[in-house]
């Protein structure tokens, strides 16, 4: 039995699912915890078909393009595992092919492929786009920071917070009216509109709460807190309207919260992930109910459609067109199980499990993207990791013995 279809088993005991674990703190899971370690059938599938043996993570839907993404998800996962070849071989590829062989100094570039050289007529790899992604920078500084913690290893630790520094420096920027805001990069996202005014481009998406705590709590020199705040006040923004978030937002000076200048109101495929983020939020987070209160347009827009759209307005009556992959309804369960909606997430649960293939991934063809999406909700769902209130990683191999 596979564990999505466990999981449809057990959805009628809501206690068995809730996707809010009880709290747990960074010391927990110390010497004498029970050895838990079972095998992830999902990450051993996903890292067969995307990711090769030295470590680069494959987008074959990109013309085989890696981001930085990829590869900071791929670290994350592999931390959940207690994979650490993989780890290792993820951070040494990132930090060779995306950093110029130094993470301490420089933010990986966020795109890596085939380009054409000109001048010798043939095609080359390297590096497409410098420039830095910030949500993929949190999520590898995260993974080696909790790395450092879990398998006592400091230099893990060392890196990671080398690489926050770098981040806030050139990713956190003191925005007016709305404070420390974390941009999506370093460059290209404050435009200046004909009438002198500034418009910053924000992306939802890109702050999960529970790397922000830990980053605060782990004593990590930066304005957290401020971020967070930040965060949540687009949170708010996006429940007053009542309506579905959007990929992009954006703030004016002067005016607030406007909509993006470039991608509109639209959501899709980044908007999917806070919907995933707000479910992972642990009972003792101050900001939870606000970001699951906020996941309730988008879902009611599901049980109205029965699927999860690939694309949804945040304004007006025509709020969703045709359904999204499957790696939608796998983003969306948690949130629907958070918010007590058990028989949506029984749908959507049900769906995904029908789309599993028989190389273990999920749809036909299976795209990178869309597995990223299910092994963090899957996982979660399956007890495989879960987040304290402080921020700290607690995977299924390091807890305490009952």
């Amino acid at each position: 039995m596979t564990g999505v279809s466990a999981l449809l088993l057990g959805i009628s005991v809501p206690v068995a699912l809730a996707c809010a674990p009880p709290p747990v703190s960074a010391s927990d899971g110390a010497p004498g915890s029970c050895d838990r370690e079972r095998p992830w059938p999902l990450w051993e599938a996903y890292t067969k078909r995307f990711v090769t043996a030295d470590g680069r993570v494959i987008d074959f839907a990109a013309d085989e393009h890696t981001t930085s993404e990829g590869e900071a998800y791929g670290a994350f996962f592999a931390l959940v595992a207690n994979d650490r070849a993989r780890f290792d071989a993820i951070v040494r590829w990132t930090s060779d092919n995306l950093a110029q062989g130094d993470l301490a100094q420089r933010l990986p570039a966020w795109r890596w492929g085939k380009k054409q050289d000109e001048k010798k007529k043939k095609a080359t790899w390297g590096v497409l786009d410098e420039n830095a992604a910030s949500d993929a920078d949190l999520w590898l500084a995260y993974a080696l920071l909790e790395a450092g913690r879990l398998w006592e290893e400091p230099r893990f630790d060392a890196l990671g917070r080398a690489i926050l520094a770098q981040v806030v420096k050139a990713e956190v920027s003191e925005l007016p009216g709305l404070g420390p805001t974390l941009l999506p990069g370093p460059v290209g996202f404050a435009l200046e509109g004909d009438d002198g005014a500034t418009t910053w481009r924000l992306n939802p998406s890109y702050t999960p709460l529970p790397l922000l705590r830990r980053f605060a709590s782990a004593g990590v020199p930066g304005p957290w807190d401020a971020v967070a705040d930040s965060a949540r006040r687009v949170a708010a923004h996006v429940r007053e309207a009542d309506g579905p978030f959007p990929d992009w937002i954006g703030w004016r000076d002067g005016d607030g919260f406007v909509p993006d200048p470039v991608n509109g109101d639209v959501g899709s495929y980044d908007a999917i992930r806070v919907y995933l983020w707000a479910a992972l939020l642990p009972p003792g987070e101050p900001l939870r109910p606000l970001f699951l209160a906020a996941t309730t347009p988008m879902i009611g827009i599901v049980r109205n459609l029965d699927a999860v759209p690939e694309r949804a307005h945040t304004h007006g009556s025509e709020h969703a067109d045709s359904p999204g992959p499957i790696g939608f309804s796998a983003a969306v369960a948690p949130a629907a199980l958070a918010t007590g909606d058990f028989e949506l997430a029984r749908r959507l649960l049900g769906r995904l499990a029908a789309a599993r293939a028989g190389d273990g991934l999920y749809g036909s063809p299976a795209f990178y993207y869309e597995q990223n999406l299910i092994l963090f909700a899957t996982g979660h769902l399956e007890g495989r990791y879960r987040f304290a209130t402080d921020g700290a990683l607690e995977p299924e191999w390091r807890r305490p013995c009952p």
